[in-house]
């Protein structure tokens, strides 16, 4: 007797950023800087209350991101990072096998894995050959069986966005019982002003939900909280298939405190924008195919060089995240850190 699905065998791994002591990470998409002192000090009076269960509703953090996004607290959902959010999203979309979900690909390496553990099939659509979403065949892929699109903008891993007119096009196209789900997970990052922003979508589109987090500008990677914003009963229901207590009060408190920082935050955003078009430049001048980025990273399109390139650079004491056998993702991170990964790379025939 089989006590476990059978298709978990072929469940892939999330694939972290490698850590390896002393040498320099630019695997994972984290933000240099730690937290600033004002959340810090939020974290660890949360933490003296350590023996207590957490708020279940999120209640403070749920009003406080209200009235930064101006919205009702019944349209924002709070969870465990934007991936948990992720997950819920097809456990309430999806009840047959046969329910699919679309994405780009590729894309965020977790959508074919929460896909999967939600018990439905993913239907995947290639990017175009400029690294981005292909809106037009995204559109196309849509059919009876759909119930969520997932669309990453910017796209991790490829930094590329997806422009307003190309959502609103999208949104169009798609069905109304269909849900699509916009991955904002970069969107302080975002500096071009034809780039999408859902928010402003959402009243004229109800089948639109929007992810963000605080893992990547706000510094709380390590405390795993996210939050959506949609229509009440979008929201409803993913606060019905979150995990209680999944988001802790540690999470909660450094979140409320980050959006009270967010001024001296946000600020930090600066920095990595002048250093991701300088890290890009100099790739491109060194002869790599290195699409425009509106996120804290820069993709590497190497194909089946991808490998090598990431052995590479960790010979030189950097650490990439390779996606084989498409290309290298690489954080944009402090100028050294930055200046080491561009002497590496400068050692490497593209």
């Amino acid at each position: 007797m089989t006590l476990i699905r059978a298709d978990l065998d072929t469940l892939p791994a999330y694939v972290p950023g490698k850590s390896v002591p002393g040498l320099i990470k630019l695997a994972s998409n984290e933000v240099s800087a730690p937290p600033t002192p004002p959340v810090l000090a939020a974290i660890a009076q949360a933490a003296a209350g350590g023996n207590r269960y957490p708020d279940l509703a999120v209640t403070a953090l749920t009003a406080r991101l209200a009235e930064a996004t101006k919205l009702d607290p019944a349209r924002i959902a709070v969870g465990c990072g934007s991936v948990s959010l992720c997950q819920q999203l097809v456990q309430a979309t999806c009840l047959q096998p046969t329910d699919e979900v679309v994405f780009a690909w590729r894309s965020f390496e977790a959508y074919p894995i929460v896909t999967q553990i939600g018990g439905a099939t993913a239907r995947t659509v290639p990017l175009d050959p400029e690294f981005r979403h292909d809106i037009d065949a995204m559109a196309a892929a849509v059919g009876p069986r759909t119930r969520l699109v997932m669309v990453c903008s910017p796209n991790n891993p490829t930094g590329t966005v997806v422009t307003q007119a190309e959502l609103e096009r999208f949104l169009a196209a798609v069905p109304a019982d269909v849900l699509v789900a916009l991955d904002e997970a970069y969107y302080e990052f975002v500096t071009d002003p034809a780039a999408a922003n859902g928010a402003q979508l959402l009243d004229t589109y109800p089948n639109l939900v929007v992810l963000r987090t605080f893992s990547k500008a706000y510094r709380l990677a390590a405390l795993r909280v996210g939050y959506a914003i949609g229509s009440p009963d979008v929201i409803t229901a993913l606060r019905k298939v979150c995990s209680p207590f999944s988001v802790n009060s540690m999470a909660q408190a450094a979140a409320i405190a980050a959006l009270d920082d967010a001024e001296n935050l946000l600020a930090g955003c600066s920095d990595v924008i002048t250093e991701r078009v300088r890290v890009r430049d100099a790739l491109v001048a060194a002869g790599f195919t290195v699409p425009p980025t509106q996120s804290n990273f820069v993709w590497v399109a190497l194909g089946e060089r991808t490998a090598p390139f990431a052995a590479h650079c960790m010979e030189h004491k950097v650490v990439v995240r390779p996606f084989h056998p498409d290309g290298v993702r690489v954080t944009v991170s402090t100028p050294d850190e930055n200046d080491a990964f561009l002497a590496a790379a400068g050692g490497f025939v593209p």
